[in-house]
């Protein structure tokens, strides 16, 4: 009995085998090409071409040796997407049986995308499913028709640029997609991976959905991002010439409702350099931020972005809008009673330098600095004041030039306060309404500018503090050379401590290697 029973699943088993290697024979693969580009053509809104389709009865797929999705014709005429090959996964018996077609899983294999932006902000892919293919979607069927089980695209590469041409376009390679459950009526989960220039890489996965008709940029998703080695530079998305530099990793979380995209995260910024004269950090800068943008407007706002120094953080505030030259900024930058030895690290970064050999101990900064203008050559704009602090390394009584045979400040100048009105550019800096108080040696007041080359010309006037040695001393040689020449040029007048005009002084050179004088002459004019 056992044995009948063998015998009859292996003649079963036969036929079923003898049938499948029939199949190919009565199911003609290419009959279904105009299902397969209707299907997706009608669901894309955009005109779907496949090449020639062989069909594999026991992998339930077909594949097609071409693939192109056609742009938007408003953006290009090159295809939106471009694949070698293309695997349609499908269910067997609907298409042996009444050569119907159900597709479960679609693959693009190495496809080339391009991504485009215009003026106001519009994507290429926006229209993708959209309401302007009404017409093609009646003929050919509902956009939901299409659902699928599993989407992939699998090592693509993807060229991101505007027009008109703003910037040189940016690339992402090895891109690697996968999404499940996809339908354009509801959310389904996916994951992007991609690698970027400079050996970054971008992972992207949460939920997007249900697709926008009238515009698939703006269709609602919450989704994890990892950015590791971003190099802005590198990627082409900040030109070199800017000055700017950095690498990043990124965590974050963003979620888009299709007319807001909001973004909370950190930001471990390595080797940065936010301005040409500037040099990069030694150590990471640790960001957290909080941000948001209106689709609608292109106009974003900095609900808080804390960039972190040890234990202190400088906060900054505002706004910003996207335009077809720029990123536009309005922010706000404020630092308030700062412990500074915290934050000396980060003065190289916005182009301060002290000199060489010397450190900031103890006390506080306090800044409310405005930047505007285009990102990458704002302009920073305001009120900064140091307090209580010690220039540690940097002897200023023996550095001026004309008065150093009286003496130094004992290997350090003791800063009481210094504070000055900063306008700060890619041209330069002026510093304005100077006025320092330094204990040991006396006070300033003055101005002065920075050059994009770090060269430095300031103008001050110095009154010395008779109640120390160095001041002392200096305060009676000046006045003792200016009562005889005083005496010289006017005879029987009252004679003047010459002090009391102070003593001007010019600052040129570097700030890291700066030449101090007082000009005695210039005082007894």
């Amino acid at each position: 009995m056992l044995k009948q029973w063998v015998l009859v699943v292996a003649a079963v088993v036969f036929l079923l085998l003898f049938v499948i290697s029939l199949v190919p024979f009565f199911v003609n693969a290419e009959s279904f090409r105009p299902t397969i580009e209707s299907q997706l053509s009608s669901a894309l809104g955009r005109q779907v071409t496949v090449g020639s389709l062989t069909f594999s009865i026991m992998a339930g797929s077909l594949d097609a040796e071409d693939i192109s999705i056609a742009d938007d014709p408003n953006y290009s005429a090159v295809p939106f997407i471009q694949a070698k090959k293309l695997n349609v996964g499908v269910e067997i018996f609907p298409i042996v049986f009444s050569h119907s077609m159900h597709i479960t899983k679609l693959n693009i294999d190495t496809p080339s995308i391009q991504l485009i932006q215009n003026a106001n902000g519009k994507w290429n892919f926006s229209s993708l499913g959209g309401s302007n293919q009404a017409a093609t979607t009646q003929q050919h069927g509902s956009m939901t028709d299409l659902v699928v089980e599993e989407l992939k695209i699998t090592n693509g590469s993807a060229m991101v640029s505007s027009i008109p041409q703003t910037d040189r376009p940016f690339e992402y390679t090895e891109v690697n997609i996968t999404v499940k459950d996809f339908s354009f009526q509801k959310s389904f989960p996916f994951e992007l991976l991609a690698k970027l220039p400079g050996d970054g890489t971008l992972k992207l996965s949460g939920d997007a959905g249900p697709i926008s008709q009238t515009d698939a940029s703006k269709s609602p998703f919450q989704a994890t991002l990892q950015l590791k080695n971003f190099d802005p530079v590198a990627s082409g998305v900040i030109d070199k010439s800017k000055g700017i530099k950095m690498q990043n990793d990124v965590d974050a979380q963003l979620k888009s409702d299709g007319t807001t995209v909001s973004s909370t995260g950190k930001i471990k910024a390595s080797q940065l350099q936010l301005v040409p004269r500037g040099s990069p950090s030694q150590d990471p800068v640790d960001i957290d931020y909080n941000i948001s943008d209106n689709l609608e407007t292109r106009k974003g706002t900095l609900a808080d972005v804390a960039v972190h120094a040890g234990s202190a953080a400088v906060h900054a505030t505002g706004s910003f809008q996207f335009t077809p030259q720029a990123i536009m900024l309005d922010v706000h930058l404020a630092a308030p009673n700062l412990p500074i030895d915290q934050l000396e690290r980060l003065l190289p970064v916005v182009g301060i330098h002290l000199p060489a050999g010397s450190s900031l101990q103890g006390g506080t900064i306090t800044a409310n600095i405005n930047v505007t203008g285009p990102a990458t050559t704002a302009t920073l704009a305001g009120p900064v004041e140091i307090d209580n602090t010690k220039l540690a390394g940097f002897d200023l009584g023996s550095k001026i030039q004309g008065l150093n045979p009286f003496g130094g400040t004992s290997g350090g100048t003791e800063i009481q306060v210094l504070k000055a009105n900063v306008n700060s550019s890619p041209d330069g800096a002026r510093i304005t309404d100077i006025y320092g108080n330094l204990p040991q040696i006396g006070s300033a007041t003055g101005e002065g500018t920075v050059s994009p080359t770090s060269s430095i010309n300031f103008n001050l006037t110095a009154t010395l503090n008779s109640s120390n040695a160095v001041g002392a001393v200096a305060n009676t040689a000046v006045n003792a050379v200016g009562g005889l020449v005083g005496s010289f040029l006017h005879p029987g007048a009252k004679p003047k401590p010459a002090s009391s005009h102070g003593i001007p002084l010019t600052i040129t050179g570097t700030a890291t290697n700066p030449t101090i004088k007082a000009n005695i002459g210039a005082m007894l004019r």
